[in-house]
């Protein structure tokens, strides 16, 4: 396999040498984008395609030929087929099945179409907006045929991009997203019809990122034609496709709830009935957001006494989208009041501006710090992270995103709205953009370094980077990221097609001080190898869910790695986003670096070095030792081990616990209000699934629903609030009456809660819940146990067996142990916990009296909040050798 993959590379980089250099030093001629040893290539394969389909002896070379033609395409300018640079990877990554040789064909016969007839396809004009996100629209687009004439029997493809979420139908006028075609030439005639379509404009992209569980198909999926039936379409014909045609009676379209600069309505060509389909450009469709829901404040998380810093405001919509106009549909922001810790620190009036900054803030007395932010009407109210005020920091906190897409791969948005995104919504110190290597071509990498170069300041650090996207069993996905911009050579899976290739392609053609690996576990990575000088850390959650599990395996396999969290976001949002459609149903995490300033090379040292943390979003604060050693480190060997830390949470902490070699050896909890009986008050109702796969080395388990609902008896529910419910659409809590409640939401690898004000309390109150039967979901799904169809099942939780002021139902299925937890909550939680121990404890020794500690131990620490919100400090090691 390792030879196979050296000779696959050799073939794709000697292809890749005849590229065009940019403009003004280019060895192609000003009359073709093609070197002529390029042109030579790419016109035998379009001779050998037309004399006989591709097959399994000659798919491979084709493949590498089609990749350099769409690297040198792209860098002319021209628009590239989406789905070009995927077909071509899964032909060289994976064994050539039938359908992955009839894909390569078409997406040859597609670029072939364009590059023999460049005006065969047209223009196309569109309504533009903005629109606004999850409202109903009628948009148009227009294209204006070109050289090729459309005959009886092709027509327009009305495609859909899996991640809008949108719906068109043709049968109902008055009912909403109707799809309508007209055109300006009266001889012809359409028929509506369906047609199989793969890629991500229609199946998605297959089992490694679509997700069956959640309607997003992985087969070819129906596609809405406009098929000719009579007359021809001929140059300079105009044909209009109305989405969400209102003539009829219909409200319109339903637009996907984020905002976007480019949102993918997607049209193909087909001339004449028998393909192939070609693409015609994207048009930059504008979504924005709506009236205010929420603000949120940004602060540094660390700062000295007397030092200077900004507070940035952001004003929200319901999904997270920068808010564009007030909550009663005004036009204007409303005006804002600032406390610090109950004190007033500024106001500012109504504007236009839904980001706005506070800036000169200084304090001067050490301590935590927490900014309220509330409307002048008080209807809107916020916080900002907490801020730490020390009186000589000895470290800073700087938060960012090392892994997240746009529609350079199969995401949405452009790259510098991803850039953007980061640096001014969610105010991040650091990003990778990541694009899937599969979808990414030489021009889109050309792009990620520029920007890198672009967007980067004493404020913001971007670092140039890839996803190296695999299927588990080769070696699942990783991301690769550079400390600088330039001149970095990609190693794709187009020819290095296994994990330990990736490694040796990246010390061939790199120095390994400058790369940094990071695997993640959706696409599980193969945690039983890890190279040490390339892969320091861990991706531990994401949007598709909390896998410690997987984080875990890599340090039972003795591998010296770091924690370390992203969004893993696929609209241009990284690091401060809502839940997306299908798998990515949580807010992506944040990567915690502990550095001395925010400086590239500071940044990439402390990713090098471990000394890192990972949180689920919310910017909470920790401070971990093991015998004054810090977080990534390895500490010399002691038979005692002296344990203290710190957490500064966003929320009232839930409970702080210590693990050593995989066993919680200490843990406190804050909230639960261990010594109450049954009595009125709050408490909070826990759901939790595990993550980890049935088998191992496979996927994670899916994401489980919890849907139904909960009668309470001998007790009355005053109020019931979702702690971390932030999909409008699929989370949701509803007391139906003083007695009841619908709730919806789902868990995989972490909890979500409920939390219930009761009232009237008798000792012999229950909870009864009637959990509806649903299928798990997710992305990167099992490939050796599907997802399963959790049955339909009740649990009963009687408040008098609480012990410990908490009482469970643990709920077996399939091998797995999932649970529902209710338990009794203090009023005010503790937010700023410290703790102190040594391990071992005089009492912690083996049958014979040997000291319980031993060399290599590993520690760290994880923290769990009220509004479900975890944290992971990176392993401490006492003892032992890395790995070289």
């Amino acid at each position: 396999m390792r030879q196979l993959a050296r000779l696959g590379a050799g073939v794709c980089l000697a292809l890749l040498a005849l590229l065009p250099r940019p403009a003004g030093a280019g060895e192609a001629s000003e009359a073709d984008y093609l070197a002529p040893e390029l042109r030579a290539a790419v016109d035998a394969l379009k001779a050998d395609v037309r004399r006989a389909p591709s097959s399994t002896a000659n798919a491979r070379a084709r493949a590498e030929t089609l990749v350099a033609w769409v690297d040198a395409w792209a860098l002319s300018g021209r628009y590239a087929p989406v789905d070009a640079t995927r077909v071509a990877a899964s032909v060289l990554a994976y064994p050539n099945t039938k359908g992955r040789i009839t894909r390569l064909d078409a997406a040859i016969a597609e670029l072939a179409l364009l590059d023999d007839e460049p005006e065969a396809v047209g223009t196309l004009a569109a309504d533009l907006g903005p629109f606004t996100a999850a409202s109903y629209a009628t948009i148009r687009q227009t294209l204006t045929v070109g050289a090729k004439d459309i005959e009886p029997g092709g027509g327009i493809v009305v495609a859909r991009h899996f991640l809008t979420g949108l719906a068109f139908q043709t049968d109902d006028a008055a009912a909403d997203n109707y799809v309508t075609v007209a055109s300006t030439n009266p001889t012809v005639r359409f028929a509506n019809a369906t047609m199989p379509m793969s890629g991500m404009h229609g199946g998605c992209a297959g089992q490694v990122l679509c997700d069956r569980g959640r309607g997003l198909p992985t087969r070819p999926a129906p596609t809405l034609i406009f098929r000719v039936t009579s007359g021809r379409l001929t140059a300079g014909d105009e044909v209009t496709v109305t989405y969400g045609d209102a003539t009829g009676g219909s409200r319109g379209l339903r637009l996907p709830s984020f905002s976007t600069d480019r949102m993918p309505l997607p049209l193909y060509l087909d001339f004449d009935g028998s393909g192939p389909l070609v693409g015609v450009p994207l048009a930059p469709i504008k979504v924005v957001g709506g009236p205010v829901a929420g603000v949120h404040g940004f602060a540094p998380s660390v700062v000295a006494v007397g030092e200077r810093f900004t507070l940035w405001l952001r004003a929200r919509d319901q999904f997270y989208n920068r808010a564009t106009r007030g909550s009663e549909g005004g036009g204007y922001m409303p005006g804002w009041e600032i406390e610090a810790n109950g004190k007033p620190v500024a106001s500012l009036p109504a504007g236009a501006a839904a980001r706005v900054q506070i800036t000169g803030l200084e304090i001067e007395t050490p301590g935590v710090y927490r900014f309220a932010i509330r409307s002048a009407d008080g209807a809107i109210v916020g916080t900002s992270n907490p801020v730490l005020v020390e009186a000589a920091p000895r470290r800073r906190i700087y938060w960012g995103d090392t892994h997240g897409h746009s529609g350079f791969a199969e995401g949405i948005g452009t790259a510098e709205r991803f850039m953007r995104w980061a640096r001014d919504d969610a105010r991040l110190d650091y990003v990778t953009h990541s694009e899937h290597d599969i979808w990414l071509d030489e021009r889109e990498w050309q792009v990620l370094a520029d920007n890198v170069r672009r967007f980067s300041s004493d404020d913001f650090v971007a670092f140039l980077g890839y996803e190296w996207t695999v299927r588990n069993e080769q070696g699942g996905h990783h991301n690769v990221l550079f400390r600088t911009a330039a001149e970095r050579r990609r190693i794709p899976i187009h020819a290095f097609t296994t994990l330990s290739a990736l490694y040796q392609g990246l010390r061939t053609y790199h120095d390994p001080q400058d790369v940094v690996v990071i695997p993640h576990a959706h696409q599980a990575g193969d945690y039983r190898q890890s190279d040490p000088g390339l892969e320091p850390l861990v991706e531990i959650m994401s949007q598709h869910g909390t896998f410690e599990w997987f984080a875990r395996m890599y340090l039972r396999q003795g591998h010296q790695v770091g924690f370390i969290a992203a969004s893993d976001n696929h609209l241009s949002q990284p690091g401060y986003s809502a839940p997306q459609a299908g798998s990515l149903a949580q807010r992506g995490g944040l990567g915690a670096l502990l550095a001395p300033a925010r400086t590239r090379d500071a940044l990439w040292a402390a990713m090098k070095n471990r000394t890192a943390y990972a949180t689920t979003a919310d910017r909470i604060i920790l401070d971990f030792t093991v015998n004054d050693a810090g977080m990534g480190q390895r500490a010399a060997f002691a038979a005692e081990r002296r344990i203290a830390g710190r957490v500064i949470g966003t929320a009232p902490i839930r409970s702080v616990q210590v693990v050593r070699n995989d066993e919680i050896i200490w843990q406190r909890d804050y909230l639960t209000d261990a010594a109450a009986k049954p009595a009125d008050g709050d408490y909070l109702l826990v759901f939790a699934s595990p993550s980890r796969p049935y088998h191992p080395g496979d996927n994670p388990r899916g994401w489980r629903r919890w849907h139904g609902t909960a009668d309470m008896e001998r007790a009355t529910i005053a109020a019931a609030t979702g702690t971390n419910f932030h999909s409008a659409y699929d989370q949701r809590v509803d007391v139906t009456d003083g007695a009841s409640l619908a709730f919806s939401t789902y868990t995989r690898g972490g909890t979500s809660a409920i939390r219930l004000t009761l009232k009237d309390v008798r000792r012999s109150a229950k909870l009864r819940l009637r959990l509806q039967a649903g299928r798990e979901f997710g992305g990167g799904r099992p490939r050796f146990h599907r997802q399963q169809t959790v049955p339909a099942v009740e649990a009963t939780l009687r408040l008098r067996k609480m012990q410990g002021g908490a009482v469970q139902a643990a709920l077996p299925f399939d091998g797995y142990q999932d649970v529902v937890t209710l338990r009794r909550i203090v009023a005010a939680g503790e937010l700023d916990v410290a703790f102190a121990f040594t391990d071992p404890d005089p009492a912690a020794v083996d049958g014979e009296g040997a000291e319980a500690t031993r060399q290599g131990d590993y520690y760290y620490l994880r923290v769990s909040q009220a509004n479900d919100a975890l944290a992971w400090s990176s392993p401490i090691w006492v003892g032992g050798y890395p790995p070289r």
